[in-house]
């Protein structure tokens, strides 16, 4: 995944719903994802908080 991934609507291949972030998360890759969005990853690697869409 690109470090600059944040998404905040995605549209799902199979169905066509439009998935959005849940309550508390910053994009659907930290909602849907098996792992958080890079800059989740790399903040708490760096032990702080962070988003990513926080960071603009």
């Amino acid at each position: 995944m690109p470090p600059d991934a944040c998404q905040i609507i995605c549209e799902c291949k199979g169905c066509g719903a439009l998935l959005r972030p849940r309550a508390g998360d910053c994009c659907v890759f930290c909602s849907y994802g098996n792992v958080p969005c890079p800059p989740i990853q790399e903040a708490k690697e760096r032990g702080r908080a962070g988003g990513c869409c926080s960071q603009a």
